[in-house]
């Protein structure tokens, strides 16, 4: 005991006690650094401004002419090569095409309680309200 009471650990006592080795030094993994941004200082990165390299917004072409956008589902031919694709009459288009709810999913008092949809909505507004009410606790 006298040759481990000069050394100061937390694991000398284990050491002495159970005779098992105990790990004194703790490696440091040194793992490849990230490599450095490039282009930030480049012309291509945009101006300097003051929070850093300013980025340019991409314009995309918006279509303007109403004939087309009448007729046709623009931005549907993903080709170089084609057309949209055409628009048909109404009546070649299925009853429930025209019912879909386009608002606001119903309140919950208006929806059958015996629907998986009803009981997933209220499972969600549910955790919703635990997640506001655990912000409020303070710790």
């Amino acid at each position: 005991m006298a040759a481990i009471s000069w050394f100061r650990s937390p694991c000398a006592k284990l050491f002495y006690r159970n005779l098992t080795p105990c790990i004194w030094n703790i490696q440091k993994a040194d793992f490849a650094k990230p490599a450095a941004v490039t282009g930030l200082g480049s012309k291509k990165a945009g101006k300097l401004g003051k929070l850093g390299p300013v980025v340019e917004k991409i314009v995309l072409p918006v279509e303007t002419d109403s004939e087309k956008l009448v007729n046709f589902v623009c931005g549907s031919n993903i080709m170089k090569q084609g057309e949209d694709i055409h628009l048909k009459p109404d009546s070649e288009y299925p009853e429930w095409l025209w019912t879909l709810r386009l608002t606001k999913p119903p309140p919950l008092e208006e929806m059958d309680q015996n629907s998986i949809q009803y009981w997933r909505r209220l499972r969600k507004l549910n955790n919703q309200r635990q997640s506001r009410l655990m912000r409020l606790k303070k710790y």
